[in-house]
């Protein structure tokens, strides 16, 4: 298929997911696997990570997990030659990966938001830098999984929020240096989704978690699929994705 064409399928696709020991990222991945893709599925969990290999058994495609840190710029390099030396090309590039951490700005040491910042901010950088060549050959697309915080922010999440806010600057400025080359890029930014740390931060709150009201990680796997799958007349910049049933 010409890469400009509408993108109409994902089969014989190259994807590289980022964060895919968690549940949003890893949704994704299977997700992509499921539709016909060659998924390379990072992750810092080795057991979570062959967990993952397992849900994709059976899939259309091939999911390829690899372990790595992503605040290692040796860990990036290494990944991406890895990758491009295998297939000769990627497709797509979804950024799942993510630290947060809860405090008030008063409290929070600011080793604190050096640490998100090498982890949400830094890495996706430079990894976006190494798969530019790659996916602009290809006329690929690349995915940010931000935060609802990334778009407005709160008490408690200050550095965390600043990490996502800049997220969101380097996405909204990358997508205009890149369209002209046939690369689409766009923001999902999810509210409240199940999962361990959500089930930590309500216990914080005092307030019941109650998982079957919040969002699960494949309504946003299902999101950023149709999305990829947006005929090339068209391009999704920014999707919030909210609980439908509030129980916070």
């Amino acid at each position: 298929m010409n890469a400009s064409a509408a993108a109409d399928s994902l089969a014989e696709r190259v994807a590289l997911v980022t964060g895919a020991s968690g549940g949003i990222g890893g949704a994704i991945a299977v997700a992509l696997a499921r539709s016909g893709s060659t998924v390379h599925a990072v992750g810092r969990d080795r057991a979570k990570l062959a967990g993952l290999g397992e849900r994709a058994s059976g899939a259309a495609g091939r999911l390829i997990t690899h372990t790595a840190d992503l605040t290692r710029d040796t860990d990036l390099e290494t990944l991406v030659r890895g990758i491009t030396e295998a297939t000769g090309r990627l497709d797509v590039l979804v950024h799942s990966a993510g630290r947060i951490l809860y405090g008030k700005i008063a409290d929070s040491p600011v080793t604190q938001l050096d640490e998100l910042y090498a982890g949400n901010v830094r890495a996706p950088y430079l990894l976006t830098r190494l798969c530019l060549p790659s996916l602009a050959a290809a006329e690929g697309q690349i995915v940010f999984i931000n935060s609802s915080t990334g778009v407005a922010a709160s008490a408690g999440l200050g550095p965390y929020s600043a990490t996502q806010h800049a997220l969101k600057a380097l996405t909204d400025a990358l997508r205009d240096e890149v369209n002209p080359a046939g690369i689409r890029v766009f923001s999902v930014y999810p509210g409240r989704t199940a999962s361990a740390l959500m089930k930590e931060r309500f216990a914080m709150e005092g307030r019941p978690y109650r998982p079957e009201l919040l969002l699960q990680p494949e309504d946003i796997a299902s999101v950023v699929l149709n999305s990829l799958l947006l005929p090339r007349t068209a391009e999704v910049t920014n999707v919030s994705i909210r609980p439908m049933k509030k129980s916070y």
